[in-house]
């Protein structure tokens, strides 16, 4: 059966995506090449997991989330998304951002990354008060390894690994540490490879249709959209592994 326009315009859905600030390039990307060809329009809010999970406990609402493992395992067991909607859709890493032409430190083991630490003078990290999920995990660990104190002497906190990145290629820093997609979306800058343990950490996205949600069909469709095999190429160069 043919649906006349009338009929495509009725099954046209105004989708509201909330999503983990680091995956703002590759979802992005998908999104809107999805309601391109899908006719659907799509309203991103992209922040952090802490963030998104402060606005939701006031009150907002979205179709879709694509946020941590952790937070939709949380979700689930409120009962406020469609329950067998989830899916895992990348992973990404905490990693040393360095500067386009810049040498590459060695920081492959614990003792490397904490040598590292002594030597430099300036080092961007995403500021833990704003909730991202790096620099939350680099303050507890520092505070953990005896290593706070001097870190409070070298860090230059930022709100975002956007600009984690930019403070790197501005030469501003000597090098970064943030989530690898946060550095992918940054010219200039180079992801040097994943802080090694237990300063490390990996992050795995799923997304999944809230229960509120008045166009659940739609915003199915999207997650299967941003999870197709043929997106592992635009996972990779925004510095994720596809799920």
């Amino acid at each position: 059966m043919r649906l006349t326009v009338s009929d495509k315009e009725s099954h046209l859905a105004k989708l509201k995506v909330m999503c983990a600030r680091s995956m703002h390039v590759a979802v992005g990307a998908l999104g809107d090449a999805f309601a391109k060809a899908e006719g659907h329009e799509i309203a991103f809010d992209f922040a952090t997991v802490g963030a998104i999970q402060e606005k939701l406990d006031k009150g907002d609402s979205a179709d879709v989330l694509v946020v941590s493992t952790g937070m939709i395992d949380k979700l689930e067991k409120a009962s406020a998304l469609v329950p067998g909607s989830r899916k895992v859709v990348a992973k990404t890493v905490i990693a040393l951002c360095t500067r386009a032409g810049a040498p590459i430190p060695k920081f492959a083991t614990r003792d490397e990354f904490v040598r590292l630490l002594h030597e430099a003078k300036t080092i961007a990290t995403s500021d833990p008060a704003v909730a991202g999920s790096a620099g939350v995990h680099l303050a507890k660990m520092f505070e953990r390894e005896g290593l706070a104190a001097m870190m409070a002497t070298k860090c230059l906190p930022q709100k975002s690994g956007v600009e984690v990145a930019r403070r790197v290629v501005e030469g501003k820093a000597e090098f970064g540490l943030t989530l690898s997609g946060e550095v992918a979306s940054v010219e200039g800058a180079v992801i040097a490879g994943a802080v090694p343990p237990p300063f490390g950490l990996d992050t795995t996205y799923a997304a999944a249709v809230t229960a509120s949600s008045a166009a659940k069909q739609a915003a199915a469709a999207l997650i299967a959209a941003l999870t197709a095999p043929d997106t592992r190429e635009t996972w990779r160069k925004a510095g994720f592994e596809a799920g």
